[in-house]
């Protein structure tokens, strides 16, 4: 049997405790021998021991040391870019909030074997993820919601059979070389939002195929909606949604009327601000 090398790509910032749960959970992948992982965790100056505690635990985990400037993805886009030098046959990106079952990655790695087997040869796969507690979809693939908004998107649930899909969060999303060899790594405009989105579109225009797994990779709990208040004054900042990046994102991806769509979300909230509602 062909061995696979994979190269797993995180980014942390103080959790580590929930570092560690995921890279225990990454660890007890039930794989075949002919499987092998590596890896590339960015620690972007973190001060409650993180790095200190995976060095301990797995010593075979490349750690690159950021300095807290770089989010979600500055940190993925530096973990890819080092990868990407040993030219591994997948790259699997992994936020470490996400728990995966044992077969996880054998199930993503039988996806994308089947779908190239009828044809596919450079897919995307992405993993789902459901609440610990209630089971509902928090985090995978979507698709286009609004015929008149090119950039609402709504998650795709999981059936029996992997279904096509426009773009992704990247919680768990494996990518074959054939698709990084076309698209490269994430782009540096963006810090820490939307990265991801537009990963998955920029890859359909370059002739890739995007397909949500059929079954459930693991856990993640969704991300607590911010109050308006809070929403408001961090809207300009790394986690919140820039104007500059969003209007990258706006001009890239939402046609010829994008200047409408990049001042929607601000103009909304500014709206529910003047009407003294939350959304």
């Amino acid at each position: 049997m062909k061995s696979n090398s994979i190269a797993v790509l995180m980014s942390c910032y103080n959790r580590k405790q929930k570092t560690l749960d995921c890279l225990a959970d990454l660890f007890s992948q039930v794989l075949p021998d002919t499987v092998n992982l590596t890896v590339y965790l960015v620690d972007d100056g973190s001060t409650d021991g993180t790095s200190e505690a995976v060095e301990q635990a797995y010593p075979n985990v490349k750690i690159l040391h950021g300095d807290g400037n770089l989010f979600w993805n500055g940190g993925m886009r530096w973990a890819f870019a080092e990868a990407m030098k040993s030219d591994c046959d997948y790259y699997l990106w992994l936020n470490d909030d996400t728990l995966l079952y044992p077969q996880a990655l054998n199930t993503l790695l039988a996806t994308e074997r089947r779908l190239a087997e009828q044809g596919h040869l450079r897919t995307i796969i992405v993993g789902s993820a459901c609440d610990p507690e209630t089971g509902k979809l928090t985090y995978g693939g979507m698709v286009q919601s609004s015929w008149w908004h090119p950039l609402k998107f709504q998650l795709v649930e999981p059936s029996e059979q992997p279904q096509p899909c426009h773009t992704f969060n990247g919680n768990c999303v494996l990518l074959p070389r054939s698709v990084v060899e076309i698209v490269g790594n994430l782009d540096e405009a963006f810090k820490h939002r939307v990265g991801d989105l537009d990963y998955g579109l920029r890859s359909l225009r370059q002739g890739c195929t995007i397909w949500v797994d059929p079954y459930y990779v693991g856990t993640c709990p969704r991300n607590i909606n911010q109050p308006l208040r809070l929403r408001l004054e961090k809207l300009a900042q790394p986690k919140g949604l820039p104007p500059q990046e969003w209007k990258i994102f706006s001009s890239r991806h939402a046609g010829l009327f994008w200047p409408i769509y990049w001042l929607l979300p601000y103009i909304r909230l500014r709206l529910l601000s003047a009407l003294g509602r939350e959304d």
